[in-house]
């Protein structure tokens, strides 16, 4: 007699994060207790110094006094807004921050990605990595070092570069450090020299994560090295390249205080005025603390502006974004 002999049933697994049960918060904070436990300096570090200060921005909307603190002063709206759009530095601030973001974005930006590429072509290791450890030292060093090297540099008494344009080159006896036509250039420049090291490691280590079989599948299918470049190589570091176009986006407005201020002078001062230093020059020494918080209020918020707009486009143009 035939016997009808049908296979037990498959029990079905559950995929992960998908009808299984959820674990009790008191479980995982005591079975994660030690990863959480090192989560705490990092939170009290952002509640203390990043959150908690914010409620200092409500005195961008009282006229501050100190002696009579956020209660005892009185409210104001939106007039330290209207003084400073309506005023007449704005134009000026706005103006030479935006330009200085313009380069930033022109010169700054694509440095480490072309270094990186240039180094990530080099087959010599210890040359590879002598290079990388050379441009990466700036980085440590303050500004007030690069600073006092640019006027070491281009100073036109003593400056090394300056004296040699004009003695060997023949060119005229320029103070380059004084001049409000160099101040964008040294600007520039100072910045190239110290933070293309730091934006090359980033973007080396993502070369880093390219399978080499891709290079080996292309060149047996008759890839040169342009088309490796083109089709893998780039490919590979895009989304790195746009997380950090994001980032910057957020920055654009955001000046180095330390690198201005230290090569403002009397006769620069007119590009040299930026949202930063002008914080500083209304807020803390003219204590106009209600003003300079507006200001610096109006720059963040546009900050934030700028990394949403910047993320929302790069989703449009079929990248991942940052959030």
């Amino acid at each position: 007699m035939a016997t009808d002999l049908a296979p037990p049933p498959v029990k079905a697994v559950p995929e992960p994060g998908r009808g299984s049960e959820k674990v009790p918060i008191r479980t995982a904070l005591r079975r994660y207790r030690w990863l959480y436990l090192m989560l705490i300096p990092g939170l009290a570090y952002f509640a203390v110094f990043k959150y908690l200060p914010m409620y200092g921005l409500t005195i961008a909307f009282q006229d501050f006094v100190p002696f009579l603190g956020y209660s005892g002063s009185e409210w104001v709206g939106f007039k330290h807004f209207e003084d400073l759009f309506t005023g007449p530095d704005f134009g000026r601030l706005l103006s030479n921050t935006l330009i200085l973001a313009l380069l930033t974005v022109i010169f700054v930006f694509p440095a480490p990605i072309i270094v990186a590429l240039m180094l990530n072509e080099l087959r010599v290791n210890v040359l590879k990595r002598s290079v990388q450890s050379l441009i990466y030292i700036p980085h440590f060093l303050s500004w007030t070092i690069v600073a006092s090297l640019t006027y070491l540099l281009f100073a036109v008494d003593f400056g090394v570069i300056a004296n040699f344009i004009q003695g060997v080159l023949g060119g005229p006896r320029t103070d380059y450090v004084a001049q409000a036509d160099w101040f964008r250039p040294i600007i520039i420049m100072q910045t190239l020299w110290k933070a293309t090291g730091w934006g090359t490691i980033i973007y080396l280590a993502a070369l880093a994560g390219v399978d080499p079989n891709l290079y080996e599948a292309a060149r047996m299918d008759g890839a040169g090295r342009w088309r490796q470049f083109w089709h893998i190589t780039l490919p590979a570091i895009r989304p790195t390249i746009v997380v950090m176009a994001i980032l910057t986006s957020g920055n654009l407005l955001d000046s180095s205080f330390e690198q201005i201020w230290l090569m403002t002078n009397s006769l620069n001062r007119s590009v040299a005025d930026v949202f930063d230093s002008y914080v500083y020059y209304v807020g803390i020494t003219q204590g106009a603390f209600s003003y300079s918080t507006a200001v610096g209020l109006f720059k963040g918020l546009a900050g934030v502006v700028l990394i949403f707009g910047s993320n929302w486009l790069a989703k449009r143009l079929g990248q991942r974004g940052l959030f």
